[in-house]
């Protein structure tokens, strides 16, 4: 695709690509050949400029709706808003690029400086002499048709290249002549040679509907076999094209181009004929034009180090691109202040999402009570790695109803003689509400068989509310745990096992360890299968 956006402005030129366009609201168009045009289609949806011919065209051949197409007469110069407002314009002069049926170059005049894109043309002396340019204006940028810009290619001019196959037919008088070309383009030539030998020039019906919008003579017709000269598409001239045409009369191919091809039949002859400019005329061209810098149209075919002597000295210098103008693009950088707020807005970084369900209390604004605020927190580190020679043990207030025992860590052994890291209560503590709970579970009967969860916990709720256990230093045994075991409700063994040093690693905080852990507990302390059944209903 040969079309760009210029730098600072919104104008593109033969860009429909809107994702490459990106910044660009004002659509010119050259001409109507292939590559000039990838991408306009009936979908166009913006407003397109380009000269009164090709805007025919652009409707009929790509079915472009007419409301989106702006006609701009050829040689004169039209003033156009650059932003929604029309503070700032611009001049745009369109010049007969004398390529192809509409084709037209656009001169454009703004806050950018003076800027001529040529598209694809053919230069001739005449091209100075409009009063666009004839006014000795100085061209800042020079968008050049690069596509001949080989100082070893050498062409000759087009009115040299018609007599070359015009000698060429002439050296064939039984012979018809099939001429290959695109589907725009090279209606002059055909016209002359209509005229040079007094015969009907049969087109396709395209090509016809293209003729009739030009004022060209009448010795065009559509029907097969009227005349000698046969305008064909490009890609039907070929091998077995020939062959074929041979068998019914004798024919001949001629291939006006100025690019390398490969001739693949004898009767195929290639002449030369070009409606790009050659080199020396583009020589011509920017010498005569003077611009400050060359930029060329077809990528990837440098041709800047060739005219650097044609320049001219003048310092070019970044334009400023005017607010409104930025705004209309859509890329201000520096918004006005009224847009600051919504500028910002839009700019704030997202917040993310939370996912999952979020608990959120209602008083989350008030502070936390006293006792947890006076209630400080150990690290993690100090409830897994305290043992029996830590040196810094944390002071954990216990509270007991509405009395609180203050307690200390000391070492703490299990019964099998194994060492057991304690991450909240002392071996002293746990002897003091092991002794309470005995002492209270004392007072109470006897579980038996026939009791039932209910009467259960009527039994407890008789219990009194607010007592404080003491120590009891009695060593325990086997004994003991059973006489306890069958005294105890599993409740009261429950919180026995919770205050048990354990490891919390071992433990692993589930639901199922807890409950394997209790029963394995009660076991070892001689309970039957009665309490194993109520500590399950309990649970």
């Amino acid at each position: 695709m040969n079309g760009t956006v210029i730098p600072h402005t919104p104008i593109a030129v033969d860009l429909w690509n809107l994702r490459r366009a990106g910044s660009a609201r004002l659509f010119f168009l050259t001409h109507l050949h292939a590559d000039h045009t990838e991408g306009l289609s009936s979908t166009w949806a913006r407003p397109l400029y380009c000269s009164p011919l090709s805007a025919r065209l652009v409707h009929r051949r790509l079915q472009v709706s007419k409301q989106w197409i702006r006609a701009l007469e050829v040689g004169e110069s039209h003033v156009l808003p650059l932003d929604e407002i029309g503070q700032e314009t611009m001049t745009v002069t369109l010049i007969d690029a004398n390529h192809c049926p509409g084709s037209v170059m656009f001169l454009f005049e703004g806050y950018f400086g003076t800027i001529l894109y040529t598209g694809d043309f053919r230069y001739t002396p005449s091209m100075l002499q409009e009063p666009a340019l004839r006014l000795g204006k100085q061209i800042h940028t020079l968008y050049l048709d690069n596509t001949n810009c080989d100082p070893s290619l050498v062409l000759p001019s087009r009115q040299e290249a018609t007599h070359q196959i015009t000698e060429l037919i002439r050296q064939h008088p039984q012979h018809d002549v099939k001429i290959g070309l695109y589907s725009l383009g090279k209606e002059s030539l055909l016209e002359q040679l209509g005229l040079e030998f007094q015969t009907w020039v049969v087109l396709s019906p395209q090509r016809m509907e293209v003729v009739q919008l030009m004022e060209l003579a009448s010795v065009f017709t559509v029907e097969e076999g009227a005349g000698r000269i046969h305008a064909v598409n490009r890609a039907e001239v070929s091998w077995s094209a020939m062959l074929q045409w041979n068998r019914t009369h004798p024919t001949i191919a001629i291939l006006p181009t100025s690019r390398r091809i490969h001739i693949s039949h004898p009767g195929i002859h290639v002449i030369p004929y070009s409606d790009h400019s050659s080199f020396s005329e583009l020589c011509d061209f920017v010498a005569a034009l003077r611009p400050c810098r060359i930029v060329p149209i077809v990528q990837g075919v440098p041709c800047e180090d060739y005219f650097r002597e044609s320049l001219s000295s003048w310092l070019l210098i970044e334009p400023q691109v005017p607010l409104s103008v930025q705004q209309y693009m859509g890329t201000s950088l520096n918004p006005p202040k009224e847009w600051g707020r919504v500028w910002l807005l839009q700019r704030r970084p997202k917040r993310l999402r939370t996912q999952g369900v979020v608990f959120e209390s209602p008083e989350k604004e008030s502070e936390p009570p006293q006792d947890l605020r006076d209630l400080k927190r150990p690290r993690r580190e100090s409830l897994f790695t305290l043992g029996k020679d830590s040196q810094e043990q944390p002071n954990l207030p216990v509270t007991c109803a509405t009395e609180q025992l203050p307690l200390h860590l000391e070492d703490s052994h299990s019964e099998d003689g194994e060492d057991w890291p304690v991450p909240f209560s002392s071996d002293k503590a746990m002897q003091t509400v092991k002794a309470t709970l005995t002492e209270f579970s004392g007072q109470q009967r006897t579980v038996g068989k026939g009791d039932s969860p209910k009467e259960l916990r009527k039994q407890s709720n008789s219990r009194p509310q607010h007592v404080c256990w003491k120590e009891d230093s009695g060593l325990r045994t086997s004994a003991s745990k059973a006489s306890r075991v069958q005294a105890a409700e599993p409740w009261i063994l429950a919180l026995e096992y919770l205050l048990t040093p354990l490891s919390c690693v071992q433990i692993g905080y589930s639901s199922r360890n807890f409950d394997h852990q209790v029963e394995k507990y009660l076991r070892s302390m001689g309970g039957g299968s009665s309490h194993l059944e109520l500590f399950s209903q309990y649970r």
